[in-house]
């Protein structure tokens, strides 16, 4: 784009015959547009106006989204704090496994024995008489 306006300037400059660029040689005139016509056809080749085209989409589309969910009197805010919160989470460690006590196990025991479907098996403990 600034190759096109210093290009126009130039050419108003030679053709009015007014300022430095009235001297010069016309190839020094248009020497900006050829740059400009350089520059676009590598910004498209590598894709690089794509790629601004679809990133202010993406902003106009969040904005859009935004202002239905303030309308609708949701809290937009909070879900993006909740997902960052379940990001940091997912990539932390997890936690390693407590090993159960011969005690818990048979507290569990005891707990689960009222439940139906344990009626028929009653809760086993170890005897405190045997030797570890």
């Amino acid at each position: 784009m600034w190759f096109v306006v210093v290009g126009c300037l130039l050419l108003a400059m030679k053709l009015t015959e007014v300022g430095f660029a009235a001297d010069w040689s016309w190839l020094w005139i248009l020497l900006p547009f050829g740059l400009a016509m350089a520059w676009w056809s590598f910004a498209d080749a590598t894709g690089i106006t794509k790629r601004r085209e679809m990133d202010k989409l993406d902003e106009r589309k969040e904005e859009r989204r935004r202002r239905h969910m303030d309308a609708l009197g949701l809290n937009w805010r909070r879900d993006r704090k909740v997902t960052v919160i379940k990001e940091a989470r997912a990539v932390a460690q997890p936690m390693a496994a407590v090993k159960k006590t011969e005690d818990e196990r048979h507290n569990r025991d005891v707990i689960t024995a009222f439940l139906p479907s344990r009626q028929e098996l009653p809760p086993t403990r170890p005897a405190d008489d045997q030797p570890a």
